[in-house]
């Protein structure tokens, strides 16, 4: 953090030199002078106590002006907190990880939401949204939270694909070991002899190292539940003795994402959404302060992407492309926003996308320019999306908003979507930290979810396991502990 350099007060000048100046002069000789007059003694007087004021005057004004400056510059570069709050009520450090899914960046601005903003306003929020990692889809962002690693590397490539090796499909019920990779944040506390609690979350499910789903403290995902029966038993939690509490839980809400899929972002519903959302961190907020440990608990609100506009004019046809190459919809593992294609052996991969390449940058394809094929390998680093044989050999990047489909139909639609390239703005979602280890009213710049996984591990003080977050970011983030 730079600081400021304070500009120097200029000194006042000597007085300009004065003849009754010589009437000051000590002489020690013996030689006889003349008694002073009273006048020149009074002038003397009047200059000693003139000088005397004005220097107290210009050293009190230099005094003022730099701690003011000091204790600007300090408001202004740095948090009011230097070091983190010390525990009051618990006896260790407990995170509670909240997901708000579909919470697109600026939703916390449609409607009054003051619990969200009172988190904000006492805890460090990412200033511009957190980045999701892409495909910016639900699955392989919320296991990118809870293991730190992208996609290609945890194995969720997306909601739904197929093993290309067995030919087993994924989908949001498959909880076999063999896709989830990596080492999630329930499995790593598991592993450190620590309890986890967690209510919903993609993965949370699955029996996995020294994670075994323990009952009461491992639900099983029913999207009837009400919101407030899930906030309620994560408050239940701190009813037990301060050491049996686990140390980290998860808390899901499936809105605004159900809404927004349905009338995109700008509709009231989402207004409606949102505020239900606040609701449910009011509930929370009023739960833990109701057991006195609101200021002891740390509390991670974030979503897992935005959500973006769709309409019908927003369409492109697989089936306008087949005057330069046939695109059956057996080769298709998802259309829409992130197009995966998976030629059967035999094809050149590189031909394939050529060809498709020079149909949609035709001008003869409606819509053609606004979707981009690529080879996989051959994606934009940025994405890290082709390290995994899971990921379809042919990727199809499409611009904001737009859809792509096998062919043309009387379906209507105008909706809201998700999926499409993490540097669109709108896919962004929200982070806000509060507790013991986040400085107060802190902006921080946006930066992406596999972050927080290092961040969480730093908080409950406990070696994670590898990933592809950086080991420095919490430093960036979180207050030291002061030292004993």
């Amino acid at each position: 953090m730079g600081s400021d350099k304070l500009t120097q007060i200029p000194t006042q000048e000597d007085d300009p030199p004065n003849p009754t100046t010589a009437l000051l002069s000590f002489n020690t000789t013996t030689t006889h002078h003349p008694p002073r007059p009273i006048t020149t003694t009074l002038l003397l007087v009047t200059l000693l106590l003139t000088t005397a004021i004005t220097l107290s005057a210009a050293l009190a004004f230099a005094f003022l002006f730099f701690s003011s400056t000091t204790a600007e510059a300090t408001s202004s570069h740095t948090p009011i907190s230097h070091f983190s709050r010390p525990l009051q009520k618990l006896t260790h450090p407990v995170v509670i990880l909240v997901s708000s899914d579909g919470f697109r960046f600026g939703y916390q601005f449609k409607t009054d939401t003051p619990n969200i903003h009172r988190l904000i306003r006492n805890g460090t929020e990412a200033e511009t949204g957190l980045i999701p990692v892409f495909p910016t889809l639900t699955f392989p962002n919320h296991y990118s939270i809870a293991t730190g690693l992208y996609p290609a590397f945890h194995g969720i490539i997306n909601n739904y694909f197929v093993d290309p090796i067995n030919g087993d499909s994924f989908n949001m019920g498959s909880h076999e070991p063999k896709w989830w990779l990596g080492e999630p944040l329930w499995e790593t506390v598991a592993n450190h002899g620590l309890k986890a609690a967690t209510y919903f979350w993609p993965g949370s499910e699955v029996h996995k190292g020294s994670w075994s789903c323990p009952a009461k403290f491992c639900m099983n995902y029913n999207g009837s539940v009400p919101f407030e029966e899930r906030v309620d038993t994560v408050l239940s939690y701190f009813d037990a003795p301060s050491s049996e509490i686990p140390v980290f839980m998860t808390l899901y809400f499936e809105d605004p994402d159900h809404q927004g899929h349905q009338v995109g972002p700008d509709d009231p519903e989402i207004t409606d959404a949102v505020a239900r959302i606040d609701r449910m961190i009011g509930r929370l907020i009023k739960g833990l302060e109701k057991r006195g440990v609101f200021e002891d608990v740390t509390i991670i609100m974030v979503g897992d992407h935005g959500m973006v506009g769709t309409c019908d004019k927003k369409l492109i046809f697989l089936e306008d492309l087949a005057k330069w190459i046939e695109i059956p919809k057996e080769w298709v593992q998802s259309y829409s926003p992130l197009l995966s294609i998976r030629p059967p052996s035999g094809y050149s991969l590189s031909d394939v996308v050529a060809k498709m390449n020079e149909g949609l940058g035709s001008g003869k394809v409606s819509n053609g320019d606004k979707l981009k094929v690529y080879l996989k390998e051959e994606l934009p680093g940025r994405l890290h999306f082709s390290a995994s044989e899971r990921i379809p050999p042919i990727i199809g990047l499409v611009e904001e908003g737009f859809k792509v489909e096998q062919k043309g139909s009387e379906r209507k639609e105008c909706g809201g979507a998700h999926g499409y390239d993490n540097a669109f703005f709108s896919m962004r979602t929200i982070f806000i930290g509060h507790g013991p280890q986040f400085a107060r009213g802190l902006k921080v710049p946006s930066f992406e979810n596999v972050q927080i996984y290092n961040l969480v591990t730093s908080i409950l003080n406990i070696k994670g396991a590898a990933n592809n977050g950086t080991s420095s970011f919490p430093n960036t983030v979180l207050l030291p502990c002061k030292s004993i």
